[in-house]
């Protein structure tokens, strides 16, 4: 009875520094989501502000507009890592696969609502693929696929990246996952689609800009 006891004292202490570092990995990632690098890489280049510029969005495509392919491609880094070190470090302090769920919700959530910027923050496209490239880098390999195909025919960003979006929840099926990785594929891909629906509007109306290597505003 003693032993069976203590048994029981034990693992609710276990349980209760588990439920402590989940919060703590949920508060942290989301604080880590929160960090602008379109913003800071912008500023730090000499480039223009990428709110007040096309679509004022802080993401790398916008960035690319703002301030030129050197602090697109350091935002696009950036926000990649965000994600993929949150879903990584995560899993590699042991938590389970709910956890890590929450933990990877977290710092995307962090991005597209950063509290640095008042809740007004970018897409998630490039977050979202640092969180799959921890969690499936077979299925975020089919999505950049996916994302490729749409860039490459429609030579709209915005195209390209809904399609990989949208191919995620699927591929996640068609691997066998019926678990947190499909629950998060689909979370991920509802607030993609979520962000692009000003891009879907344009798109509707024949305004939306289509990829300009050399900053071309009228592209």
């Amino acid at each position: 009875m003693y032993h069976r006891a203590r048994r029981s004292v034990n693992q609710t202490l276990r349980d209760g520094k588990l439920l402590f570092l989940t919060a703590l990995l949920i508060l942290g990632a989301y604080l880590m989501g929160s960090v602008p690098f379109g913003l800071l890489f912008s500023k730090a280049l000499g480039g223009q502000d990428p709110r007040f510029v096309g679509s004022r969005n802080i993401g790398a495509t916008n960035v690319l507009r703002a301030s030129g392919a050197g602090a697109a491609v350091l935002t696009l880094l950036g926000d990649a890592l965000k994600g993929y070190i949150s879903a990584w470090g995560a899993r590699a302090l042991g938590l389970g696969p709910w956890e890590c769920f929450w933990v990877s919700l977290a710092v995307f959530t962090g991005h597209l609502f950063p509290l640095y910027l008042g809740f007004r923050g970018g897409k998630g496209v490039a977050t979202a693929a640092g969180i799959m490239a921890a969690w499936a880098p077979l299925l975020l390999a089919g999505c950049l696929g996916l994302f490729l195909v749409g860039l490459v025919l429609s030579r709209f960003v915005s195209v390209g990246s809904m399609l990989a979006a949208m191919g995620a929840p699927l591929g996640a099926a068609l691997l066998g996952s019926h678990g947190p990785l499909l629950f998060l594929s689909l979370a991920l891909a509802s607030g993609i689609l979520w962000r692009h629906k000003e891009n879907i509007r344009r798109l509707l109306k024949g305004q939306e800009k289509r990829l300009a290597l050399k900053g071309n505003k009228n592209q």
